[in-house]
Order: C-alpha cells, then sequence, then structure tokens
C-alpha cells in the first residue's frame, strides 16, 4: 500500500530538512486566543500541528495568545484544553503569551534604542486617517522624530499607568509608503486599563498580536508558525520584527500559511457565533447546531470522524467551501462502525396483533451492531400491543408504498410478517389504532420456511408495554443557505432554518434504560442518536447526530 502523498506544508518542512534544519530543532505551536469557543476550522490547525508533531516525532505546545484582556477569560482556557484533549491530541508545553510580557517590554526597549520604535500620541482616528490606501503612501505621524530619550520616558509612563487610555500608543518605525499596509509604522502597544485573567492589574499597557506571535515562537523555539491564509500579508512584519532583533545567524522561525477551513451552512466567526448566542438563536456555545466543538460532542460528533473530515478535506493553499455533508458521511461513516443498535418510535401509533396469544411476552434476539462481530446480540420483549412510526402507515397505498397497508403483509424487524387488516379511528378521523394478523410461523431466525418467506417492507416497532417515553431533540442546519456569511455587511441571522431544531417525544426498547449520558446510538431507520441527560422524571433526552443518509440536497 502506498504512503499518503505529502502535502504542501510537509513538503516545505522536508526542503528545510535537506537545507540544514536539524530534526531535533522541529517544534510546532497551536495557538488560540482565549476569547470564545473552539470551532471546527480551529480543528484543522490543531489536527495540521498535531499530526505533525507525530509524523516528525517532535514536540507541540498549546500557547494561549492572550494579549487582550477586555475579551479573554479562564473559563474559555479551560475549555479550549478540553476540546483538544477531548479530540486526541496531548501537547508538550502549555505556555502563554503573558507569560513574556516583561521580555516583550524590554525588546521594545531595544527597537526604541535602535530608532525602530516611537511613542505616538495622536488618536486612533487620526493614525488611521494618515495610513494612506493601497495606492497611496501614509502620512508620517508628527511625532515620528521623538528622540530615543523621550520615547523611552513616555514608554516607562505607560507602563507606569501614568497616560490615560488612548493618550498614547507605540508603534513601531517601517515604512509609511510600504505597499503592504500592515508595515507602515504598525502599533505594537496599547494601553488598556483593565484586569487581565493571570497576570491582574499587574500590566495597563498590552501587547499587540504581530509583535507579540513572532517573538513568542522566538522564545519557544517554535520552527514552523503555520497560519491561515489571512495572515499571509502579516509575514513580512512577522519576520520584520525577528530581524531587528536578532542575527541571522540565530535560530528563527518560520510562518507559512495554509487555507482556513470554510464550510458550507456555517458561520466561522467568533463574534457572529456570539451574536447567534445573545440574539437568542441557540441556548449557548454548546448548542448541537453550533459548529464549536462542544456543540459538536453535544451532537454526538465523535473525534475520528472530526479528525477524519479534516483530514479528507486536506491542506490546501487556496481557500475553498467544503461541503457540510462531507463531514455529515464522515460522521455517519464512524458510527456506523459503533454505534449499537437500537429500535425508537418517534411519532407513535398503536398496533395490535389480534390473533397474538394476549398477555404473552417473548424475548427476540437482534445483533447489537451488523459491522462488529464482537458486539453480540440482546432480547426484545415483543408483544401483541406495539408501537410503530405513524408514516410506516397507509389504508390505502399505490405499489411504491413498501410499508403498511391494509391488505398488505411487512416484516416487523426480528419479528414475524404480519399484515394489516383494520383501523380504528377517533371522532375526527385520526387513526388511533391499526389491527393487524401476523403469522406465527415466519419469525426471524427460527429456520421455518415460513421465516425465509420475503416481503419488501420491514417496519421498527417497540411493544407499547415494556418501551420507556424518551424526549428527542431533531437538528438540523442551522442555516438555510450554502455561504451565510458570503457577504461580510450582511447579518447572517437572516438566513437562519427556522426549522433547524425540534423537539418530539417518543419510545423506545427498554435495553437502553442503563446507559450512561453521552452514549451513542443508531435508532434503526431513523438515524444516529446520542444520549444527552434524563431528565427528573426518568425520561431519557437524545440528541439526533445525524441521519442514515443525507436528505438535505434531496429537500
Amino acid at each position: 500500500m502506498s504512503e499518503k502523498p505529502l502535502n504542501f506544508i510537509e513538503h516545505i518542512i522536508e526542503e528545510d530538512l535537506r537545507s540544514g534544519l536539524s530534526r531535533d530543532q522541529l517544534r510546532f505551536r497551536f495557538p488560540p486566543e482565549p476569547n470564545g469557543y473552539l470551532h471546527i476550522g480551529h480543528i484543522k490547525a490543531i489536527c495540521l500541528n498535531f499530526n505533525l508533531g507525530h509524523r516528525y516525532k517532535a514536540p507541540v505546545n498549546l500557547r494561549f495568545d492572550d494579549t487582550n484582556p477586555a475579551k479573554e477569560e479562564s473559563q474559555f482556557v479551560e475549555a479550549i484544553k478540553n476540546d483538544i484533549e477531548w479530540l486526541g491530541f496531548h501537547w508538550d508545553k502549555e505556555c502563554y503569551a503573558s507569560d513574556y510580557f516583561s521580555q516583550l517590554f524590554d525588546w521594545s526597549k531595544i527597537l526604541i534604542n535602535k530608532g525602530l520604535a516611537y511613542v505616538d500620541s495622536q488618536t486612533s482616528e487620526q493614525i488611521s486617517d494618515q495610513k494612506g490606501t493601497p495606492t497611496l503612501p501614509g502620512v508620517p505621524s508628527p511625532f515620528r522624530s521623538r528622540s530615543v530619550e523621550e520615547n523611552l520616558m513616555l514608554f516607562q509612563e505607560m507602563k507606569e499607568g501614568k497616560h490615560a487610555e488612548g493618550s498614547h500608543v507605540l508603534r513601531a518605525k517601517i515604512d509609511m509608503a510600504s505597499p503592504n499596509m500592515l508595515l507602515r509604522d504598525p502599533v505594537m502597544y496599547r494601553i488598556l486599563f483593565k484586569s487581565h485573567h493571570r497576570t491582574g492589574e499587574e500590566w495597563c499597557i498590552y501587547p499587540m498580536y504581530d509583535w507579540t506571535h513572532g517573538e513568542s515562537d522566538y522564545i519557544e523555539k517554535i520552527s514552523h508558525s503555520l497560519c491561515s491564509l489571512e495572515f499571509k500579508p502579516h509575514r513580512e512584519l512577522y519576520d520584520w520584527f525577528l530581524e531587528s532583533l536578532f542575527r541571522k545567524e540565530h535560530f528563527r522561525p518560520k510562518q507559512r500559511e495554509f487555507a482556513r477551513l470554510n464550510l458550507s451552512y456555517t458561520v466561522m466567526s467568533k463574534r457572529k457565533l456570539k451574536n447567534l448566542i445573545d440574539q437568542g438563536h441557540v441556548t449557548g456555545w454548546d448548542d448541537p447546531r453550533m459548529p464549536t466543538i462542544s456543540g459538536l460532542r453535544k451532537r454526538g460528533y465523535t473525534p475520528e470522524s472530526l479528525q477524519n473530515f479534516v483530514n479528507t478535506a486536506g491542506v490546501a493553499k487556496r481557500d475553498n467551501l467544503i461541503d457540510v455533508s462531507l463531514l455529515e458521511f464522515c460522521v455517519r461513516d464512524h458510527l456506523n462502525k459503533i454505534a449499537p443498535r437500537v429500535m425508537a418510535v418517534l411519532d407513535a401509533v398503536k398496533l395490535t396483533i389480534k390473533n397474538y396469544p394476549e398477555g404473552q411476552t417473548e424475548f427476540l434476539s437482534a445483533e447489537n451492531n451488523p459491522e462488529d462481530e464482537n458486539s453480540g446480540c440482546r432480547d426484545l420483549p415483543f408483544s401483541g400491543s406495539l408501537y410503530i412510526e405513524r408514516e410506516d402507515f397507509k389504508e390505502e397505498a399505490n405499489r411504491k408504498f413498501f410499508r403498511l397497508s391494509l391488505g398488505k403483509e411487512v416484516r416487523l424487524k426480528n419479528a414475524y410478517i404480519i399484515k394489516g387488516e383494520d383501523v380504528i379511528k377517533d371522532a375526527q378521523g385520526n387513526i388511533t389504532e391499526i389491527i393487524c394478523s401476523y403469522d406465527p410461523m415466519s419469525r426471524s431466525g427460527s429456520g421455518t420456511e415460513e421465516s425465509q418467506r420475503k416481503v419488501k417492507g420491514t417496519l421498527h416497532w417497540v411493544s407499547i408495554e415494556h418501551a420507556k417515553p424518551i424526549t428527542v431533540n431533531l437538528y438540523d442546519r442551522l442555516f438555510s443557505v450554502e455561504e451565510p456569511d458570503k457577504n461580510k455587511d450582511e447579518d447572517p441571522t437572516q438566513f437562519i432554518n427556522p426549522d433547524s431544531h425540534s423537539e418530539v417525544k417518543g419510545y423506545i426498547e427498554p435495553s437502553v434504560v442503563s446507559a450512561k449520558e453521552g452514549a451513542q446510538f443508531q435508532f434503526q431507520r431513523l438515524g444516529y442518536f446520542i444520549l444527552d441527560s434524563k431528565s427528573e422524571g426518568g425520561t431519557l433526552v437524545f440528541n439526533k447526530t445525524v441521519g442514515l443518509r443525507d436528505t438535505w440536497k434531496k429537500s
């Protein structure tokens, strides 16, 4: 069997190794900002970095880029760590950009001494107005020529809290005419009187991402700093900061970019995901319709299926839109292999077998999972009073309807062949009970000639006497259009799918009563479901993970 071909990132690493980089120098990192929960887009970066670590037997750091105390919280740190561990990955060092605040401050003073940074006392609006455009050069700040001594004094006073928010910033002195707008004297520090989740009130100036990121990589001796494509214009600035501080003979990290994961019918922006919560469209970060890892976990998506999805989608150089049906296929494929089969009825109608012995119960054998030869069998209680799905019966039906109707035979799964005989209706004409007869010689697996008889339809069922009540959350795609975030100026909530969630009451076979929270099942003929919780009254609550087949495009 041929080895999987290298992706372009791996080709870069291989070339670096051929050019003299030692394997012992390889180190990767995953650097989330703790300002929200991780989503499926982050899984691609997680898998890329940790899989590279596995391939090259190199360590991988988990570093929190926590430089904005206004948005970052310890709860997000813990959630991120839990999500990564749930995915099955383990980091070498747990690091924080805030660990390096003192070092970054000292390095900033070196740049000031070199004449490569200065304190600007303009407002943020003035600085923005002077940046120019991609075709017009920027205008130098009137404070750009401040002396080294004055810059050092002001920067120290900023650190000591002697100046108000917005009164000063520290900027790198690069090139106000650069075609790369990011090199037009970018801001390195701003004043923020906000408590930090780790450093508390110790600091009131905080470094900007572009200044912090490369220097943190340098401190941690990261060999390859892998970012999504939107950071490609930042690479030149990343390199400028490193080159301005460290000589060429020093080991320096290399930034390279890959295409982010864009998924159809999904929004990836943390800000817009938070808006969904704030506006009440979803119940929280872990709502099963959210693309967050916690939401996917609650919906029943497995770590293996998520890893398989991002590995199948691949590592590309250009952004593209991945169809969510690929994700659903990967989930379905994995659950098919591991999920026990059970029978549940979600829209029940009573079915009575008129010739079945009154009061009798027998136990029928059913495979737990035909895909797993070691899964064994379970006993299913069967009686003359059953529930079946309401849509599985029609009084009159054409030849294309292969389920139960009057005068027609079907098989009850793992049980007997039955024939529709009559119906009972209420005053409004609704069917309340279906009357059938059964062939007692047709029991599945009994070895009789009648048990081998073929009929076109097979129905699932539960015995009314033994069935347990359940509540089921049915989930569908949160948005009704393929690219709800295509126009960045539009509010994607206008495309919310009104049918993305519904709740139904149903019944399930008794074998699941002892199942623990998080247990996953295939409800036969219905789809895959995860046990969410047990209500105070003992009713089991299930979340639908995915159907047995993709019905979205057909609908």
